[in-house]
């Protein structure tokens, strides 16, 4: 590969046969900064505790646009159920097979081709970077958070970023992120006397007290959302009471439940709600209830202004359609970039991500790295 010149199909296929299941680099960020220092890209190599990460940046002016996004991969599970070999990268039928190549390193292969590309035509004279972690698909304590820390330290904070996540549910170019649900988990114990099933009256026991609780806020509706954001929702995960013995009336009895909630909440919200819905069942039938709590994301919104537009035109302008501005899905690493300058998610189809042979179209990640060159050429002209 020339240094202004990237095929994103062979490097994607390079980067497919790195074996980097988290927290394993497995060569995938050594090969990215093979492929952009060539180009003009002063690279960092960050390590945090056992996490590899890179940080790399072409100019040192402004505006200063960043591409974020992971190279590590989830573990492939059972090989033998894949069509070919997870770590292969092999093209059929103009699919290209291989653990990360939806999510997300067909992405940074696309950012790769499209970014080097761009940053060597002549009168470039702003800043563009990546910022690659090696652990967003783990713990998520040691990749962007801290690279982030870094960054502010070292003067490095971009004005706007563009995070690399599959974003399209159905087809290429169908929704852009622009925000996440935020994330809480609750565990709730029931603490009562364990007893004889056959007396139960010498008994106290917690299960009927804890199921009355699940019963009641699992049919709550906690709001119903607003323009940006759908309804609050609540999953409980388990119940569980430890009790292997049929005639025993058991001591204690828990729950989990997990709420993924909209900018109409917060955790010290539900945590209040959770509180007086405890206090009722209480109040009613009695029991020693206690509960944790445990955050794992906060929501955040990017209000759509003249970046999302930006993204939102250069997906339309290549795809001949206009994607819808959504917060659906789980979490990404944009919770934590959200709190240091503007970020919105696009990337491939979804469909495929963390799947037995999981694939992308290869015509998919030429038109990725085409609409990645479209942003960059609306971004900077801007």
């Amino acid at each position: 590969m020339s240094c202004c010149v990237t095929d994103p199909v062979s490097l994607l296929q390079d980067l497919i046969r790195c074996p980097s299941v988290t927290p394993a680099e497995g060569g995938a960020l050594t090969l990215l900064e093979s492929v952009l220092a060539p180009a003009g890209f002063r690279c960092e190599r960050l390590k945090f505790g056992e996490v590899d990460n890179l940080y790399a940046r072409f100019g040192s002016g402004a505006p200063h646009f960043c591409f974020a996004g992971h190279t590590d991969v989830v573990p492939p599970g059972d090989v033998t159920s894949w069509k070919h070999p997870p770590f292969a990268g092999v093209m059929e039928d103009g699919f290209l097979y291989g653990r990360g190549a939806s999510d997300m390193k067909g992405s940074v292969a696309a950012f790769a081709a499209a970014a080097v590309a761009f940053v060597n035509k002549p009168g470039f004279s702003g800043s563009v970077s990546f910022l690659i972690t090696g652990d967003e698909e783990g713990p998520a304590v040691d990749g962007t958070v801290k690279v982030l820390q870094w960054m502010q330290a070292n003067g490095e904070i971009p004005d706007h970023c563009l995070v690399g996540e599959p974003s399209c549910p159905e087809v290429f170019g169908d929704m852009i992120k622009i925000g996440r649900r935020g994330s809480i988990s609750f565990r709730v114990e029931v603490k009562g006397r364990q007893g004889h099933a056959a007396y139960p009256e010498k008994a106290c026991n917690p299960i009927p007290k804890l199921a009355r609780l699940m019963d009641r806020i699992s049919q709550v509706s906690l709001d119903p959302g607003n323009a940006h954001f759908g309804p609050s929702t609540l999953a409980i995960t388990s119940f569980d009471v430890g009790n292997p013995a049929g005639n025993v009336i058991p001591e204690k009895a828990s729950a989990r439940f997990n709420i993924r909630y909209n900018t109409e909440q917060t955790p010290d919200k539900l945590t209040a709600w959770l509180q007086s819905q405890i206090d009722a069942v209480r109040a009613e039938l009695g029991g020693d209830f206690s509960f944790t709590a445990s955050e794992g994301a906060d929501v955040f919104l990017t209000t759509p202004g003249r970046f999302a537009e930006v993204v939102r035109q250069a997906v339309a302008q290549e795809t001949n359609r206009v994607p819808v501005y959504s917060t659906t899905g789980g979490t990404s690493d944009a919770r934590f970039i959200k709190d240091y300058c503007e970020v919105v998610e696009f990337g491939p189809t979804n469909q495929t991500i963390h799947q037995t042979d999981e694939r992308i179209l290869v015509a998919e990640l030429q038109a990725l790295t085409r609409t990645y060159g479209r942003i960059l050429e609306s971004y900077f002209a801007a």
